[in-house]
């Protein structure tokens, strides 16, 4: 039996570290769930085990698989099970015979006389016996036998206790001393078959009782078993003139195989007109069967199991079906035998077919790829295209950029050849989409405050299409077209003068690109409206003039104009159409001016002044005012001068002291005009007396120590009778220690 795939698969699969498919028939359950098996004579269910026999004589029973299973193609399986032999047995011959688990071509089905365990003669397949009865001294054993090929040996005999065929038969020593068979606990079998390399029409077999290797070693079919490849599996048990009960529970049987996808793959095929014949690549549907054919070895074979030597280029003429068998070379997987591939030639037509494209942006046509043109469901086709029957059928001007093919609407020729040599003509008719109509546009939009050259845009505003599509943006011609550096807040789009493009797509895909103008609208600030200068204790009025949509002020009116502003800085929000433009205006006080010194000469009194704005006026009463800085004849005292510039606004002011002129003194101790005597304005800041000869030369400086006085000496010595000039300056008591000088000469007389 030559053992490669495994024809038939039964009941469920189980993957087995996710390469590896079983088959497993199986009796489990309680109660024992036979569906797909067949009860034979007194075979039976009994909860969780199947009784093949009752204890007592005369017993056969056997139960088998409904449907025979292909081990042609299989290169391994297993089968395990638990037996238990009890009761009471007889008398004379105690307990018998035992029971067989077998894989026959001819399997029993009525009832077996007991020296067989269950077996008829000429059985044909392998045979695994559990002997509880020895024939030739009638009493108990526990023993294996083992048969592959046919069970009449001796010639007529069924009991395979005695078939003894060289190389096809085994007989274990007996048991019972270590492993009995007979007992009330069941015992676990283990049957595993594989084929023999060294001889692949030897079936390797191993047999485990209780985890005990009992048998390991190759079996060379014989009889009927050789060249068998069907055959049912099951177990049978008889008891003869002795009699035990016969069960069995938990039967498993594995046959495991390499997976495929589908059994039949059906390609369509055709005969070359010309020769009568075609030719197919059976390998090129390797992957309908297996998802990756480079882990498995294809065979092909024909009809009568014909080996096809060059299965790329397969020729046929009529309908043939190809078995398909596929082995796993990485494992001991069943090969799968299973596969088919139906040839059954028929006429070769191409189909006419329409492309339909876009005509985007109004390109004078579309891109086709005519490659997609579906003339023909049959794999492999080969498409030439051309513009004319007459180039077809000469073979000249064939379209060379088949797969970006610009064109308006025209109608093409497409030749379409399949693998097998078979011909057909097929109209292809190029048609265009309705165009995307689009249209320029144009937004304007309010200039932002912070960046008066931008402004921000909503392009989804533009109107650039009334038909139903979407939009994309983009900065560019190039961009829309390519569909690069999309513009991905189209709500809020921040720009500059200048333009943007939209590609408009319709439902079918067809696109037009439009361009936006974007306008950014500039402020609008008033012109009339200018800083002011006004006196700090004045009032203005700021007017924005006319022409604006509305006005709103910082200080919240919504008028033109506003009054009673006092110094400081306003603004206001000034609305042309839709837009709005914030201009601030200050009102400064005006700069007063300071008076920087004073000087003071006999009566005249001259005023310095900065800061402010020229011209200045003078007063000494705040009533009368000259344009003068100096004033003459004024009385010897306090005075007081103000001065305001040309905005005429509170008039600064400074109180002056003229000191009384002494122009001579007698230093002659008389008491009378002795000394010059400043000591009345010693509570001035920073009061200095000096007296000069009439040469400039300092002489004399009084101070505090000196009390402010001079008594017309230098170091104790009398000057000489004659004119000399005197200066006083010190700083007034204001805010701003105006300085003032008083000057003048005096005569001293002095009489040596």
């Amino acid at each position: 039996m030559k053992k490669k795939l495994l024809y038939y698969l039964f009941i469920i699969f189980v993957s087995v570290s996710g390469r590896l498919y079983s088959q497993t028939y199986q009796l489990v359950g309680n109660p024992v769930n036979t569906t797909g098996w067949d009860l034979v004579s007194s075979a039976a269910v009994s909860g969780d085990f199947i009784r093949l026999t009752q204890d007592i004589g005369n017993q056969y029973g056997a139960i088998k698989l409904s449907t025979p299973i292909n081990l042609k193609y299989c290169d391994k399986w297993k089968v395990e099970f638990d037996f238990r032999i009890d009761g009471n047995g007889t008398t004379q011959y105690g307990r018998g015979d035992g029971f067989t688990f077998w894989y026959l071509a001819n399997p029993p089905s009525a009832f077996v006389s007991g020296g067989g365990l269950g077996i008829p003669a000429n059985a044909n397949g392998l045979m695994v016996g559990f002997d509880i009865f020895n024939n030739t001294t009638e009493g108990q054993m526990s023993k294996i036998h083992l048969l592959y090929g046919t069970n009449n040996l001796p010639a007529g005999n069924n009991n395979i206790e005695y078939n003894n065929t060289p190389g096809s038969t085994f007989h274990s020593p007996d048991l019972n001393p270590t492993q009995p068979f007979v007992g009330s606990t069941y015992k676990h079998v283990e049957v595993n078959g594989e084929t023999d390399l060294t001889n692949p029409a030897n079936w390797i077999i191993k047999i485990r009782l209780d985890g005990v290797l009992i048998l390991d070693q190759s079996f060379a079919p014989s009889g009927g078993a050789i060249g068998m490849t069907t055959g049912y599996f099951g177990f049978s048990a008889a008891t003869g003139g002795a009699s035990a009960r016969h069960s069995i529970k938990n039967a498993k049987i594995y046959i495991d195989k390499v997976p495929i996808l589908t059994n039949t793959v059906t390609p369509f095929v055709c005969v070359n007109p010309a020769t009568g014949n075609g030719t197919v690549n059976l390998t090129s549907f390797q992957n309908q069967f297996v998802t990756n054919p480079a882990n498995y070895i294809f065979s092909y074979f024909g009809p009568g199991g014909t080996p096809i030597t060059n299965p790329s280029n397969y020729q046929y003429s009529d309908s043939v079906n190809i078995t398909v068998v596929i082995k796993d070379p990485s494992s001991t997987l069943c090969d799968n035998g299973d596969g088919q591939i139906v040839l059954n030639p028929t006429p070769f037509a191409a189909s006419d077919v329409t492309l339909t494209g876009c005509n985007n942006n109004n390109a004078g046509g579309a891109i086709f790829d005519l490659t997609t043109a579906a003339v023909s469901t049959v794999p492999g086709v080969t498409k030439q295209f051309y513009n004319t029957m007459y180039d077809l059928n000469n073979n000249i001007n064939q379209i060379t950029n088949p797969t970006a093919y610009l064109s308006p609407a025209a109608t093409l020729y497409c030749k379409v050849t399949t693998p097998q040599g078979c011909m057909d003509v097929a109209e292809v008719t190029l048609a265009l989409y309705p165009e995307v109509t689009v249209q320029e546009a144009t937004l304007r939009s309010c200039s932002i405050e912070s960046n008066p050259s931008m402004a921000s845009f909503n392009l989804t505003l533009a109107a650039v299409t009334t038909q139903s599509a979407t939009k994309k943006y983009y900065p560019s011609a190039t961009d829309a077209a390519n569909g690069t550096n999309e513009i991905l807040n189209p709500t809020a789009y921040i720009s500059p003068n200048g333009v943007v493009y939209i590609k408009v797509t319709n439902a079918n895909g067809c696109y037009a690109i439009a361009k936006v103008n974007l306008i950014v609208i500039a402020q609008v600030f008033s012109s009339v409206l200018q800083d002011k200068i006004i006196c700090i204790e004045d009032k203005t009025t700021l007017d924005a003039g006319s022409g604006f949509t509305s006005y709103e002020w910082s200080t919240g009116a919504t008028t033109q104009a506003i009054n009673n502003v006092t110094v400081g800085t306003y603004w206001v929000k000034l609305k042309t159409g839709e837009c709005v433009a914030t201009q601030t205006v200050k009102v400064y006080p005006s700069e007063q001016p300071v008076i920087t010194s004073v000087d003071i000469s006999n009566t005249t009194v001259t005023v310095y002044v900065t800061g402010g704005t020229a011209p200045y006026q003078y007063s000494m009463d705040g009533i009368n005012w000259q344009i003068s800085n100096e004033f003459k004849n004024v009385p010897r005292g306090d005075a007081k001068i103000y001065v305001k510039d040309a905005y005429d606004c509170d008039p600064i002011d400074i109180t002056i002291v003229v000191p009384n002129l002494i122009n001579v003194i007698t230093p002659n101790g008389d008491g009378i005009n002795d000394v010059i005597d400043y000591s009345a304005l010693a509570g001035k800041q920073n009061l200095v007396f000096n007296v000069f000869d009439r040469y400039g030369a300092q002489i004399h400086s009084a101070d505090k120590s000196n009390k402010y006085r001079w008594d017309g000496t230098v170091a104790g010595r009398k000057v000489p009778t004659g004119n000399y000039w005197y200066s006083v300056s010190w700083n007034e008591s204001d805010k701003k220690n105006t300085p003032v000088k008083y000057s003048g000469w005096i005569l001293v007389k002095n009489r040596d």
